[in-house]
């Protein structure tokens, strides 16, 4: 749309920025001349009335229509209602296609950042007024299609940006084996729902861990699948090269399940473009219960992410028993080396936090879409008092990104490349291997901090320090990953208190079916809860389902 002018400046006008200063705003003080600066103060005010125009166009979402399947009962659950600290953000229900499909008979909770019509979300802040969007995620349609009984949204950590499960305005999230310890995040509750036994499967969001870490410290099966198998239409968005949706569950097949119901392209999300056709995959109903149906099924040990200074012994010494028992399954197992897999980390984290910060300021662009106009018109624009409330993770996201953006200018090109070079090391890998494994996070569940708003943020961050180590590196390389459990290992502070250790297995782009089959027969084979039980008791949350 051009729009000219052959009149003198209105004096309506006058509100418009004067363009100067916009400039100088990022150093530029010598653009433009004062009398060239009246000109464009006349075409930015063109823009002006555009936005003006837009902002008064009613908002599109496809569908007036209310939800196709009712909801009721939409509640906030009080304490006494509440399970495993504060796990649920909602409560409510929503029956699926009575004619059933992959889900049926399966109750689902869903992350608090997944929109759920007529429900409020939160999004584990409370840094402003929860929002009700006013349509269903793609994955929630596709779950209440499969025949899935919904049954609330499950806390998630503040913004979605934390490893920990204290963060989340909400409240705590408890470790369904042990109260007091994490249950990992950002997708807390739905892990904790899942390890305890209150639902049958989580759907979460993952942009660097957040299914995998909570799944691995609850004891659950989590898999966060290649970039666009799942749309991610309708669900909060960290950055749209890190964003993927993935289930949460015990099982390997309730996983696969899942999966089959909820994959597929969306034309809503261009992310999708390279998935399969919706309900064309068939996951579950080709698990193998053993490898050695599969010739020279390989599997790779992966130096790297066993070596890493900040994993833990104990936890390099399990997983690698827990690898080698591919062996017993008719796998061929080697060790295999990604030496820049040790870079992912410090790519991940440039790339997270100049995206991450440009997300929180609404100037994120480039891809298409349907978004929720609710949540940015909740949270925009900031101010003093909002940006207060705010966990020190989301402070530190937006203030690195500011500092980066603003001294390192082609950083963040630079950092796709990069990012480009990993995924291109692994693909040259997945050539040979089948799936490569590494311990999910590289330290035993550690314990809750106490931290209240306004004491130190190095204290509230250092609970998160360093768990995606493994994880992070995917999200920006787009390959699937999920973790399995593999057994116990004491809490550092209290041995008679046994947590959950997680493996994590990775393949190749699209290959979801080699990584469901590897762990399917692992989890078929052995116990996991008795896999390294030592003289322990083991306190396995009671079975509810």
């Amino acid at each position: 749309m051009s729009v000219f002018f052959d009149s003198p400046l209105d004096p309506s006008l006058i509100a418009i920025e004067e363009p100067k200063l916009l400039l100088e705003s990022i150093s530029i003080t010598d653009g433009i001349t004062l009398e060239e600066s009246g000109d464009y103060r006349q075409l930015l005010a063109g823009v002006h009335d555009c936005a003006e125009k837009i902002l008064r166009l009613p908002d599109y979402q496809c569908s007036s229509d209310s939800p196709a399947y009712p909801r009721g009962n939409i509640h906030r659950p009080t304490d006494e209602e509440n399970v495993l600290g504060h796990a649920w953000a909602h409560r409510f229900h929503i029956r699926g296609n009575p004619s059933g499909g992959p889900l049926k008979g399966k109750t689902v909770c869903l992350k608090d950042c997944i929109a759920v019509a007529g429900v409020p979300q939160f999004f584990g802040t409370d840094a402003f007024a929860p929002w009700t969007p006013k349509r269903d995620a793609a994955v929630v349609t596709r779950a209440l299609d499969a025949g899935a009984e919904v049954v609330g949204t499950a806390t998630c950590e503040n913004f979605c940006n934390s490893t920990s499960s204290f963060t989340s305005a909400q409240g705590v999230v408890e470790n369904p084996f042990a109260e007091g310890y994490s249950s990992g995040g950002s997708t807390s509750g739905g892990a904790a729902l899942v390890g305890a036994g209150h639902v049958h499967i989580a759907i979460g969001a993952d942009q660097g861990g957040s299914i995998r870490i909570p799944a691995a410290f609850c004891g659950c099966v989590g898999l966060k699948p290649t970039h666009g198998l799942v749309p991610y239409t309708g669900v909060t968005s960290g950055d749209a090269i890190n964003d993927h949706v993935g289930p949460i569950a015990r099982t390997v097949l309730e996983v696969a399940s899942c999966l089959d119901a909820l994959s597929g392209q969306d034309r809503l999300d261009d992310r999708t473009l390279g998935a399969p056709p919706r309900g064309s995959t068939s996951f579950a109903k080709s698990l193998r219960p053993a490898l050695s149906s599969t010739a020279g099924f390989r599997v790779g040990i992966l130096v790297e992410g066993f070596e890493h200074q900040l994993v833990d012994p104990a936890i390099k010494d399990l997983v690698l028993r827990a690898a080698r028992r591919f062996e017993t399954l008719g796998a061929i197992v080697e060790q295999v080396s990604v030496p820049c897999h040790m870079e992912g980390p410090a790519v991940w984290t440039i790339q997270q936090r100049i995206s991450g910060a440009l997300n929180l300021l609404g100037l994120q662009h480039g891809r298409r879409g349907l978004y929720p106009t609710e949540f940015e018109e909740a949270r925009l624009p900031w101010t003093n008092a909002s940006f207060q409330r705010l966990f020190p993770t989301t402070k530190n996201t937006m203030i690195n990104g500011l500092y980066l953006a603003k001294n390192f200018p082609g950083l963040y090109p630079k950092t796709l490349n990069l990012a480009q070079q990993l995924k291109d090391s692994y693909e040259k890998l997945f050539e040979t291997y089948d799936v490569v494994v590494m311990p999910t996070v590289p330290c035993i569940v550690p314990k809750h901090v106490d931290w209240r708003q306004g004491e130190s943020p190095l204290k509230a961050l250092k609970p998160s320090v360093g768990l995606t180590i493994n994880t992070a590196i995917f999200n920006i390389t787009g390959h699937p990953a999920m973790t399995i459990p593999v057994g116990f290992l004491p809490a550092k502070d209290d041995h008679t208190i046994q947590l959950p250790v997680g493996m994590q297995l990775v393949g190749g782009l699209w290959q979801e079916q080699k990584i469901l089959d590897a762990g399917h027969a692992w989890q078929s084979t052995f116990d996991w809860m008795n896999f390294n039980a030592e003289d322990a008791p083991i306190q396995r949350p009671p079975t509810r389902l």
